[in-house]
């Protein structure tokens, strides 16, 4: 039996989304939960694989992460959602469980993924976990300008770590959206795949188009050669959500 799972999770006290040996991870603790909710509950139930639609780094949220679990057990989907939040933190909550076609593959099926950054122009007492706080003025205008030259297909390899990717450093990037309220700058990133650390640099890219510090000229710049600049400026984990996951229908 596969299940196909939608997941929303803090990111804040894990070392990521992948299981990892000697730290708490997104990954590791849905497989603890998975397994023992199947040790509680009656008949035979055995967990054989679960997987993500990708990694998220250590700090960073999902509003929808998607994964798949193969197993055998005769629990019916909505039953063993209820029995797995039993055995989950209150950080990490499965939001719907359905089945799936044994060819699914959460990442290898995933046709897009989309991100959100969260931008916030003042200090705030309950949302520090959850945004960048920048005292500056950013001009939103200038960043969405600045934005428009990353769209279509690019060659990110500056925005990512070139010795810690061993895919092509070529995405195609859908669309980049910015919005802005009275209090929040949002920063809507939604590509056919993302590389390391590649949404937390182009924010910090965009911020500094935002300050005037970093003109449009040296992104094409940086987008056309390799340049180590945009790792000076990557942005901080906290303001940085998982928002979907886009599978053919």
């Amino acid at each position: 039996m596969k299940f196909k799972l939608f997941i929303e999770y803090d990111g804040t006290n894990y070392s990521g989304w992948q299981k990892q040996n000697n730290a708490k991870t997104v990954q590791g603790s849905l497989i603890k939960a998975v397994e023992k909710a199947f040790q509680k509950s009656k008949g035979e139930s055995r967990l054989i694989d679960l997987q993500g639609s990708g990694r998220t780094d250590s700090g960073v949220h999902a509003i929808e992460q998607v994964a798949h679990i193969d197993c055998e057990t005769m629990l019916a989907p909505h039953i063993l959602q209820f029995k797995i939040n039993d055995e989950l933190p209150s950080d990490i909550n499965i939001l719907n469980i359905e089945k799936a076609d044994d060819r699914f593959h959460a990442r290898h099926s995933a046709e897009a993924r989309q991100y959100l950054y969260r931008i916030s122009k003042r200090r705030t007492a309950f949302d520090k976990k959850y945004v960048w706080w920048i005292k500056d003025e950013l001009d939103a205008s200038e960043m969405n300008e600045a934005a428009q030259l990353m769209t279509g297909m690019n060659n990110f390899q500056s925005f990512s770590e070139p010795d810690k990717e061993n895919k092509s450093t070529k995405v195609l990037v859908d669309f980049i959206e910015i919005t802005e309220d009275e209090e929040l700058i949002l920063i809507r990133i939604k590509a056919s795949h993302f590389l390391w650390k590649m949404v937390r640099r182009v924010t910090g890219i965009l911020v500094e188009c935002g300050r005037g510090n970093v003109s449009k000229e040296n992104i094409k710049k940086y987008l056309a050669h390799f340049s180590n600049e945009p790792a000076k400026y990557t942005a901080p984990p906290s303001g940085l959500f998982l928002e979907k996951v886009f599978y053919k229908k």
